[in-house]
């Protein structure tokens, strides 16, 4: 097995008195693709944001590519979050912003690329998500719910990140258009050599997708390891979870 590139130990979170996280610890291999589960408020997409420095954490540590999260400076956070990409749930494209705008703009504001060649960059991007070329110059409210979550993977991919992270990637499509995501998702972590980290409580994706996962519930992680192991399990709780 590859070495971790994200590891989080003993993190406690706490908003006032509540507690989301008690001493949750979860190891991320390089390559793999991995699950964060838990149901609704169970803290998942919570203990993601830690991850990506958007959210602090009372206690414990967060290592991340080498790099320990909490002891940066500004400049290394920034350099850092280079190295990664983060998929929202609704994908947060630019409204008035077409595709191709919407693809080009890390690679604008971030580099001296010139324009001409930003496009060929984002163009390719766009090809390997398998949009309709025809979608290239039309705005996010032309676009349907399985055509703007291509378009935010395509933006997610061009500064060509180490590790993409994934949050409820497949919600809100109907379930064909949710199982050629994870398909996609898939072809796309082999083909570029990615870690990649998703958020998720569609037990398709966990079947389809996930090489490893673990599952939150009660402040505390209850399973870590793969379906397989998963379903095998005496635990109740994770039989249950995995029957939803």
């Amino acid at each position: 097995m590859k070495p971790a590139i994200i590891s989080a130990h003993d993190i406690v979170t706490q908003f006032g008195k509540k507690v989301v996280h008690d001493k949750v610890s979860i190891e991320i291999h390089e390559g793999e693709i991995y699950g964060i589960l838990g149901g609704s408020g169970s803290g998942k997409s919570t203990l993601l944001r830690e991850i990506v420095m958007l959210q602090t954490f009372k206690s414990g540590t967060i290592d991340i590519l080498g790099y320990r999260i909490g002891s940066l400076t500004y400049a290394q956070m920034e350099a850092l979050r280079k190295n990664w990409a983060v998929l929202f749930q609704f994908g947060a494209l630019y409204s008035s912003l077409n595709v191709l705008e919407n693809v080009s703009i890390s690679l604008i504001e971030h580099t001296d690329i010139p324009m001409e060649v930003i496009e060929q960059i984002a163009l390719s991007k766009l090809k390997m998500t398998g949009l309709n070329p025809e979608a290239t110059y039309l705005f996010p409210s032309e676009l349907s719910g399985g055509m703007k979550k291509r378009v935010a993977l395509a933006r997610a991919l061009v500064m060509d990140p180490k590790v993409l992270f994934l949050d409820e990637p497949t919600s809100g499509l109907d379930p064909i258009g949710a199982e050629n995501f994870d398909i996609l998702i898939r072809e796309i972590a082999s083909l570029l050599k990615l870690t990649v980290v998703i958020v998720t409580h569609d037990l398709h994706t966990i079947k389809r997708v996930l090489d490893r996962f673990c599952i939150l519930q009660n402040k505390k992680i209850v399973f870590e390891g793969n379906y397989k192991e998963a379903i095998q399990s005496e635990n109740y709780t994770i039989k249950e979870f995995l029957k939803n």
